[in-house]
């Protein structure tokens, strides 16, 4: 060889070197199925390298040319934990909207984004914690206790509502190539202070009819490609070693997904903290290890690997169920790694101000609302200068954050006394209500409430203002319901704004002057007072949510209104293809200038035949929106699932379709309270 052609050649050798094309194996060859390339692993791989790969923190195994990989990664309502990214609104306030859709474009810019974040991730190597694309992501758990800190994570108190938003979270993000997690399985609503020791007592009915319905509709109705066992125990078990939850998963719902614990969760079964009270169902870390993943947890988030190594030492799990877990997790690490190259593309009408505007629920307006141009403000608060609360939890770090006081500056009266309307931004922050937060103050516990009215300070100083003749806007900015029933009659205007994301400022700005008549609905019940809940602890519905109601609250589930007045014409129902169908009418606006404006027309089901049903339940919904200069007369058209028909059969233990013939009752309008709603006769008709 001359020496042209050896330094030739050397070159090339180390420039395949820098850039990782030293080998050459049969799992990297794209060309090859997802099948071909895992069962290429597997067989080449040792036990103790499979082991390493079934704890969330991967290491690089360099023999076959695979790279370190961390599952861990958060994207709540944007790329969280990973430093610059987009922060939309908290998922409760996405639930506001009442549109899927919304959730489906956010979530697919969420993904897009964190594609970009991997690659510069990779490109500088770093393989750690929230660099990766497989996301614990959706909390599909439902709100049933206001009380819950971590409430704000989740779509709300109502199955359906959840589901639907649910299944277009999973969808967006799996459309950008990244990897959707349902969690917490199962039956996790607080409370946050003993959530490591807790033992969630649900009837059967309970557990089917509400706890379980979002996550069944998601699996059947996605390749979501994870699922998260809670810390919780269910009925006696943890969730990450309970046997009837994994026969639910696994057999009746036939998921072949990956099954992940919660973060250190496996620990709460064996050991004996003296600080944190645990569960210790298991006398040793290799008892739950080994009852854990040979039953059907895949990967733990953790650092168990030396219990799982003790665990097949003693005989307790076999390579051939470890060969089992890792098929299912190499195939979705390969599936979400795979795809450098592929270019996804950003959806538009996402930004972040438009889903803010659109989550948040004008509660009640006297005639203050919508502000003038030339209106000269006073501006109170805790929350009005706040840069941190409209970002809540689990958010990253936005380039910009418009905050409400920002945003209205340029209207507010600097010399004391000229002008009388007052907004005042009150209610809670994330630093006290959120996921086992260290709060121990009045009205709050570790994260949790201990009472939902708004704070007494907030409330005095309402009333003060109320009594110096001012005009209130009270805008509420909360993860959760708050009781307004001590402070309603001083405010003339109450908007609920959420924890807003980003862009809240701008949202609270273009809403409060009618910019754009976008409001929301609320997709939680506001109660009266702390005095209507049921005991936190206790995981009976009865008494709680909208469709479990044991008193009138203050404003209802589905509950938001507008500048616009909205009317329902020719509306039919067809028992033959399941759909309502008529037309919406605008018929008169205080914002005749707004660019949009837009309603939500809701289905709720009545089930006269079970008196231990729900109430009511939402089972369909139609988001509209009319633009400025358009017609104000549109058609809508509402499919309606037989899935959310089931009945509870007490003999069987199961949701059953009805019987042919059974009667119900369809109740349209625009929120849970039969005020809002008309009423039509619906008789089911088996479809097979």
């Amino acid at each position: 060889m001359n020496n042209r052609l050896r330094t030739f050649v050397f070159c090339a050798l180390s420039l395949c070197s820098t850039i990782g094309w030293t080998q050459q194996y049969p799992w990297q060859d794209t060309t090859q199925s997802l099948d071909e390339r895992v069962e290429w692993l597997i067989n080449n791989l040792t036990l103790d390298e499979k082991l390493s790969l079934m704890v969330h923190q991967n290491p690089a195994i360099e023999r076959v040319g695979l790279p370190a990989y961390s599952w861990w990664n958060e994207a709540l309502h944007g790329v969280g934990r990973a430093g610059e990214a987009t922060v939309y609104p908290m998922p409760i306030a996405l639930a506001a909207t009442f549109d899927p859709g919304v959730a489906r474009m956010v979530f697919r810019n969420i993904g897009v984004e964190a594609r970009h974040k991997y690659h510069i991730a990779q490109d500088t190597g770093y393989y750690g914690d929230y660099a990766g694309l497989t996301f614990f992501t959706p909390n599909i758990n439902i709100f049933r206790d206001p009380r819950w800190g971590r409430g704000m994570e989740t779509y709300g108190e109502d199955p359906y509502l959840t589901a639907m938003m649910g299944v277009k979270c999973v969808s967006g993000l799996q459309s950008a190539g990244a990897a959707a997690c349902l969690k917490h399985f199962a039956v996790h609503s607080g409370p946050e202070g003993t959530r490591h020791e807790f033992d969630s007592r649900v009837s059967e009915r309970d557990l089917r009819t509400t706890y379980l319905p979002a996550f069944e509709y998601i699996i059947n109705h996605t390749d979501v490609k994870q699922v998260m066992c809670g810390y919780n125990r269910l009925n006696g078990e943890p969730c990450c070693t309970n046997r009837y939850l994994f026969d639910i998963l696994r057999n009746e719902w036939q998921y072949d997904g990956i099954l992940v614990t919660d973060c250190w969760a496996l620990n709460d079964a064996y050991e004996t903290d003296t600080v944190i009270p645990r569960h210790r169902t298991h006398a040793t870390a290799a008892e739950a290890y080994g009852d854990a993943f040979d039953r059907e947890v895949d990967l733990e988030c953790g650092s168990g690997l030396p219990a799982l190594r003790e665990a097949v030492e003693q005989g307790r799990l076999s390579e051939r169920k470890i060969d089992e877990h890792l098929c299912r997790l190499l195939h979705t690490r390969l599936w979400v790694t795979s795809e450098r190259g592929k270019d996804y593309e950003w959806l538009y009408g996402a930004f972040p101000w438009e889903v803010a505007a659109q989550s948040m629920v004008l509660l009640k307006n006297n005639g203050v609302l919508p502000l003038k141009e030339d209106e000269f403000l006073r501006l109170e608060g805790p929350n009005a200068y706040d840069s941190l609360m409209p970002l809540g939890n689990y958010n990253g770090t936005p380039k910009h954050t418009v905050t409400i006081g920002e945003a209205l500056g340029k209207y507010q009266l600097l010399s004391a006394g000229d002008g009388k309307t007052l907004v005042y931004c009150g209610g809670l922050n994330p630093q006290l209500e959120g996921e086992e937060l260290p709060v121990e103050k009045e009205g709050f516990y570790k994260g949790d409430r201990t009472r939902i009215e708004l704070p007494q300070e907030q409330v005095d100083e309402i009333k003060a203002f109320k009594k110096q003749g001012y005009r209130i806007v009270l805008v509420l900015c909360t993860g959760s319901a708050i009781a307004l029933e001590n402070v309603i009659d001083d405010c003339d205007a109450v908007l609920v704004a959420w924890y807003g994301g980003q862009d809240m400022g701008t949202a609270v700005k273009m809403l409060l002057f009618g910019e754009v008549d976008d409001f929301g609905h609320l997709p939680v019940t506001f109660y009266r007072s702390t005095d209507q809940l049921p005991d936190f602890s206790d995981y009976s519905m009865q008494g709680r949510t909208y469709r479990y109601p044991a008193s009138e609250p203050l404003f209802p589930f589905g509950y938001g209104l507008s500048y616009s007045f909205y009317q329902l014409y020719e509306t039919q129902v067809s028992e033959a293809d399941f759909t309502v169908e008529g037309i919406i009418s605008q018929c008169n606006t205080d914002v005749p200038d707004a660019t949009t404006h837009r309603t939500v027309i809701q289905v709720y089901l009545k089930n006269e035949n079970d008196p231990d049903a729900p109430h009511k339940q939402l089972i369909g919904l139609c988001p509209i929106t009319f633009v400025r200069g358009n017609p104000t007369r549109k058609p809508f058209r509402i499919e309606l699932d037989p899935f959310w028909f089931r009945q509870y059969n007490p003999e069987t233990g199961l949701m059953e379709e009805p019987r042919d013939g059974t009667k119900f009752t369809l109740q349209v309008g625009f929120s849970s309270d039969d005020r809002d709603l008309f009423d039509y006769p619906f008789t089911y008709h088996n479809r097979k």
